[in-house]
């Protein structure tokens, strides 16, 4: 075999090997799983500001973005309703408090003095018939009337007396005044109508509604003048203060993730700066939305579950959305 074709093998055999090469270290790279970065974003806790009073928006005192503090006034609601009940319950406050009243004062001189005449003159009816019964008794007993005049005579007496006995009752009550159940009843309405009074005020005071904490307006949701339902969801307001990261981890990953555990993570938003944070919750999330086969290469199914971690320390300008990133 001369040089030339020598040559020629020895470049075939090294353009094969190079291929060879090259076909290995692209399967190499290709069988070779890509890095995974553990990524989450970060949360914070919002309130839903809601009135119990159904109404119109009538004004809103702050604006999404502005930052509020905890009871401060943030919407004004305006309720026909309710003030239409305040003052159905006014009238009926006037109107069991005069009754009360009367029940105190008793009857008025006029009804006084009117109730005293009448007994006197039930009195005067009685002496008559008293005189008349005595004189028909004493001819009766001469045997100048009979039994039958003699006993009318005296039922009209006991009816004079009768009639006095109740016209003294009628006056002693007049001057006595009501008794003391009938005040007693007038005082428990007028204690009633006042709960309802109370109740109303309360109604009131729910058409101002107020922020639970310090925070900023994340979200306002009617328009000045809306409609909205009794528990409807008004404003958002988001405590920045209470701040943490939500991740989605393969529990292939978790093996040094453990509640109480602390991680790294950099924060790209905030020029990638690195925080430590620790870990509070652990959780697997629904298979529906996170399952995942190996069967083909590990024989057993990978759930991902949901894993919260806290920062150790307040994270300046960190707000709700930003990515995190796990720093291995």
């Amino acid at each position: 075999m001369n040089r030339e074709k020598k040559g020629s093998l020895l470049l075939g055999l090294a353009a094969l090997l190079a291929v060879v090469v090259i076909v290995a270290l692209v399967g190499l790279f290709a069988l070779r799983e890509d890095e995974v970065l553990i990524t989450g974003e970060a949360e914070a806790t919002e309130y839903r500001i809601s009135g119990k009073v159904p109404g119109r928006i009538e004004m809103f005192l702050a604006e999404e973005g502005d930052h509020v503090k905890k009871g401060d006034t943030l919407v004004i609601i305006y309720s026909p309703e309710v003030e239409a009940k305040m003052a159905q319950a006014q009238a009926a406050r006037n109107m069991a408090e005069a009754v009360n009243q009367k029940a105190k004062n008793g009857a008025q001189h006029e009804q006084i003095v009117g109730a005293y005449e009448l007994w006197q003159k039930a009195k005067a009816g009685e002496e008559i018939y008293r005189k008349s019964y005595e004189r028909v008794k004493n001819l009766y007993e001469k045997g100048v009337v009979s039994a039958q005049k003699k006993d009318e005579v005296e039922a009209q007496y006991k009816a004079a007396a009768a009639t006095v006995r109740a016209a003294k009752s009628q006056y002693d009550m007049a001057v006595a005044g009501a008794r003391a159940e009938d005040k007693a009843a007038a005082e428990a309405q007028v204690a009633r109508v006042d709960g309802v009074i109370q109740e109303v005020e309360l109604a009131r005071a729910e058409r101002y509604l107020t922020s639970p904490v310090d925070g900023e307006v994340s979200e306002r949701f009617p328009k000045v003048g809306e409609l909205v339902g009794q528990g409807s969801p008004v404003m958002a307001v988001v405590d920045l203060d209470d701040a943490w990261f939500s991740f989605a981890i393969r529990e292939d990953m978790l093996s040094h993730i453990k509640v109480g555990s602390e991680m790294r993570v950099r924060i790209p938003a905030l020029g990638d700066q690195e925080y430590t944070v620790e870990v509070t919750y652990i959780k697997a999330m629904g298979t529906y939305a996170t399952w995942r086969s190996t069967k083909a290469n590990g024989q057993y199914d990978v759930r991902t579950f949901d894993v919260k971690a806290r920062p150790l320390h307040p994270i300046q300008d960190l707000r709700p959305g930003m990515t995190a990133i796990v720093v291995k």
